[in-house]
C-alpha cells in the first residue's frame, strides 16, 4: 500500500467557482484505478460528518486512488451558481463539471461516485445517465417506505418510553414524517411544485435510475444504517423496488445500532474499511472486464 499522498486544494468548474480538496499518492494513482468523488451531504462542508470523508479519501489515496470531494455550488467553499437552476438542477450540473475536470487535467475515464444521504440520491441520479460513472457507494440512501418496514419501525419505537413521550410532545421524528407524506398526497393536484427528494413523486423516477444504472453494468455498494426514519431492516431496498432486477450488481451492508451520520467512532471504524474494501474489490472487477472488452473489440 503506498503510503505518501498529497493533498491539494483546486477550483473547478465552468466558472471555477467549485471549491475542491484533490488527495492523490505522491507517486501517482494508477492509471487502471477509477478515480473517487465524494458529494456533500445536505448542506454539509466537503469534510463530511465527524471529518469522515477526509479519512475516507487518504485511506483511498494511500491505494493508488485520485479521490475528489468538493463542495457543491452555494455550499462550504463554493460560490452559488449565477444560473436560475433548481437546487437538484445545480446539483447535478456540478457533478458533471467536477467530473469533466477530472478526465481534462487527469485523463480519467471511470469514476466512482459516494454519497451519503441526499448525497447517495444525487450519485444514482446523475450516475445512471454519464458513461465514465463505473460504481456507486451510498449510504442511507432514499427509498420508499414498505409495509415490513413500518412493522419493524414501530415495534422498535413502541418499546421505548421516551418516543411515547415525544408522541405526547410532538417531536416524534416518523409523526413528522408521515405528516409530510399525507399532506403531500392531499395537496391539490392543480397546484404546480418543484419535484424534490422527499416527495412521493419522486420514488417512480428514482426507480427508473437504478434500473438505469442496473442496464449500463453499474456496481453498487448500499449501507443502510438502522436508527433513521429511511429504512428498519436489511433487504428493504430490493423489497422498496420490486421491479429492478439487482442482480450481483448490488451489494447491501446493515449498520446495526448506528445512527444516519455514523457519530460513533466504531460504526466509522467499520464502515471506511468496509467501502475501501470494495471500492478495491469491485475496481478489480472493472478493469478486468474492461480489458477483456478491449482485447475482444481489437
Amino acid at each position: 500500500m503506498i503510503q505518501k499522498i498529497s493533498e491539494q486544494a483546486v477550483l473547478l468548474g465552468k466558472q471555477q467557482s467549485l471549491v475542491g480538496i484533490l488527495t492523490r499518492a505522491l507517486d501517482s494513482a494508477s492509471r487502471d484505478n477509477p478515480a473517487v468523488v465524494i458529494l456533500n451531504t445536505g448542506i454539509i462542508h466537503r469534510v463530511g460528518h465527524h471529518r469522515m470523508y477526509v479519512t475516507m479519501s487518504r485511506s483511498l489515496a494511500r491505494a493508488g486512488y485520485t479521490v475528489l470531494r468538493f463542495d457543491f455550488s452555494g455550499i462550504g467553499d463554493s460560490n452559488s451558481r449565477v444560473e436560475e437552476l433548481s437546487p437538484l438542477e445545480s446539483c447535478l450540473a456540478d457533478i458533471k463539471e467536477a467530473l469533466d475536470w477530472l478526465e481534462r487535467e487527469y485523463q480519467v475515464s471511470r469514476i466512482i461516485l459516494i454519497g451519503l444521504c441526499s448525497g447517495a440520491d444525487h450519485a444514482v441520479l446523475y450516475g445512471h445517465g454519464d458513461a465514465r460513472v463505473v460504481a456507486l457507494v451510498l449510504m442511507d440512501p432514499t427509498i420508499p417506505a414498505t409495509a415490513r418496514y413500518y412493522l419493524h419501525y414501530l415495534t422498535r419505537r413502541l418499546t421505548r418510553l421516551r418516543n411515547w413521550t415525544n408522541v405526547v410532545a410532538g417531536r416524534s421524528r416518523i409523526l413528522k414524517v408521515w405528516t409530510r407524506q399525507l399532506l403531500n398526497v392531499m395537496r391539490p393536484s392543480w397546484r404546480s411544485r418543484q419535484v424534490t427528494l422527499q416527495d412521493l413523486p419522486f420514488h417512480p423516477h428514482l426507480e427508473r435510475s437504478y434500473q438505469s444504472c442496473v442496464d449500463r453494468g453499474i456496481h453498487m455498494l448500499a449501507i443502510f444504517t438502522e436508527d433513521t426514519t429511511r429504512q428498519s431492516y436489511q433487504g428493504q431496498m430490493l423489497d422498496a423496488f420490486p421491479n429492478v432486477s439487482f442482480g450481483d450488481q448490488l451489494k447491501t451492508e446493515f449498520f446495526r445500532g448506528s445512527d444516519h451520520i455514523f457519530t460513533l467512532e466504531a460504526d466509522r471504524a467499520r464502515l471506511i474499511p468496509l467501502i475501501f474494501g470494495w471500492v478495491d474489490s469491485t475496481t478489480t472487477k472493472i478493469v478486468e472486464s474492461h480489458v477483456k472488452r478491449d482485447g475482444f473489440e481489437q
